[in-house]
C-alpha cells in the first residue's frame, strides 16, 4: 500500500503560553475510507520522536510506516472498517510547523526563537486538522509513550470530540525522576560542540549529545533488573550460570545498534566468572 502525506495549512494557532504562530502547517497521511456517516474516523498519535508516516509504504524512502504491523487490511486499526489518520505533532519538523521550519518574520529557521509548546499545543492543532476533514466526532485515537498523553488531553480538552481513546504506556504527568532525566537529556544536548547555541540548521547536528538520552533511558528503572540479569557481580556467577544467562539473552543489546547477541563457550584462557562471554555481529 503506497500512501501520500499530505500538508494543511492554517493562518495562526494560538498557544498555551501566550505566543502565536502563524502561519502553521501540519503533515498528515490517511489511510481507509471516510464513511458517509463520518463516524468511522481513528486518529493514531505518534510518540517523541515520530512522524505522520504510520503505516504503509512511503514513495519517498520505500519505507513501511512505524505502525505498519498494526494498521491497514485486515490487522488492529482495520482499514477495511476504519479511517485511519496519523499526522505529525506540532513542534516534530517531519512536515509539521517546528524549530526547522523558517520564520516569515526573519527568513531564517526559528531554531531557538521557536516558542515553548505543550501537549495541549499539538492536540488544538490536531483538532483544528480533524474539524478541517469534516469529522465531528473521532470513534477513537490511540497513542504510545507521548502519543498517549496526547490520548489523554483529547479526553480532558475536547470529550465531546472523542468516543474512546486507548493510551499505551503513558503518563498523565511527569514523575521527578522523569523530569530529572529529561534535564540530563537537554544538557548532554548543549554540552555538544555541534549545538552552536541550537543554530546548527544547515550545518553538522549535535549527534553525540543526541546519542545520550536513548542511553539514558535505557538504564532507567523498567530495564534495570533485565540489566542486572545480565550483568552480574562477578562473585555470585559461575560458569553454569553465565551460559544458562547467556541462552535466555535478549537478542539485541540496549547499548549496541545492529548488534546480536548469540552466547558462547568460554575457552580455557577465559576467565568465565569476570563477565558473560557474548559474541556480536
Amino acid at each position: 500500500m503506497i500512501v501520500e502525506a499530505h500538508v494543511v495549512r492554517f493562518d495562526s494557532i494560538s498557544l498555551d503560553g501566550g505566543a502565536t504562530l502563524a502561519p502553521v502547517e501540519v503533515a498528515y497521511e490517511t489511510y481507509g475510507a471516510l464513511n458517509a456517516q463520518k463516524s468511522n474516523a481513528i486518529l493514531i498519535l505518534h510518540a517523541f520522536s515520530g512522524d505522520a508516516h504510520a503505516a504503509g509504504v512511503s514513495p519517498e524512502t520505500g519505507k513501511p510506516g512505524w505502525w505498519d504491523n498494526m494498521i491497514g487490511p485486515g490487522k488492529a486499526f482495520d482499514t477495511n472498517k476504519y479511517f485511519v489518520i496519523c499526522s505529525n505533532v506540532l513542534g516534530g519538523c517531519r512536515g509539521t510547523t517546528g524549530p526547522a521550519s523558517i520564520n516569515p518574520a526573519t527568513g531564517c529557521p526559528y531554531a531557538m526563537s521557536f516558542p515553548v509548546i505543550t501537549i495541549r499545543d499539538m492536540v488544538r492543532l490536531q483538532k483544528m486538522l480533524i474539524d478541517h476533514l469534516g469529522i465531528p466526532r473521532l470513534l477513537s485515537l490511540s497513542g504510545g509513550s507521548m502519543g498517549g498523553m496526547q490520548a489523554l488531553e483529547w479526553a480532558v480538552t475536547y470529550p465531546d470530540a472523542v468516543v474512546s481513546t486507548m493510551p499505551i504506556a503513558a503518563t498523565a504527568r511527569h514523575s521527578a525522576q522523569q523530569i530529572a532525566f529529561n534535564e540530563v537529556g537537554r544538557q548532554a544536548i548543549i554540552a555538544d560542540p555541534d549545538w552552536s547555541d541550537g543554530n546548527y540548521y544547515g550545518g553538522k547536528p549535535p549527534a553525540r549529545g543526541l546519542a545520550v538520552p536513548p542511553h539514558l533511558c535505557m538504564s532507567a528503572s523498567p530495564y534495570l533488573s533485565q540489566l542486572q540479569a545480565n550483568f552480574r557481580s562477578p562473585a555470585s556467577v559461575s560458569a553454569k550460570h553465565i551460559c544458562e544467562r547467556s541462552a535466555s539473552a535478549p537478542r539485541y543489546s540496549p547499548f549496541i545498534k545492529r548488534a546480536t547477541i548469540r552466547p558462547c563457550t568460554p575457552t580455557k584462557s577465559q576467565n568465565p566468572t569476570r563477565w558473560p562471554y557474548y559474541s556480536l555481529r
